[in-house]
């Protein structure tokens, strides 16, 4: 299952966080999967993007980190699965023309 992560910074302050990860790495117990990830122009936030399949591995992971941020954590699936979940409740799709294809 894919997980987008935000974390905010306590107080803003992402040098502690990068410290750590430069010191001691990301810290995920074997079975959790980092994905991607983006942050903030300001450096207070991060979404990142993270996949397993026991949610117990992220809690295990945000663990290590809880002391320099705080986390949110939202299930997510790829926008090829939405569509694919979405389709056979869109009713059938209008007729267009040649020109609009």
């Amino acid at each position: 299952m894919l997980y987008m992560v935000i974390e905010r910074f306590r107080d803003g302050n992402a040098i502690p966080v990068y410290r750590r990860f430069r010191d001691q790495g990301r810290l995920m117990p074997e079975g959790l999967r980092y994905v991607s990830s983006w942050v903030t122009d300001d450096f207070r936030r991060c979404f990142q993007v993270m996949e397993c399949e026991d949610r117990a591995l992220l809690e295990e992971w945000m663990s290590r980190w809880k002391d320099l941020m705080d986390f949110e954590v939202l299930p997510v699936i790829t926008s090829l699965e939405a569509v694919a979940a979405l389709a056979p409740r869109l009713g059938p799709a209008p007729a267009r023309s040649p020109c609009e294809s």
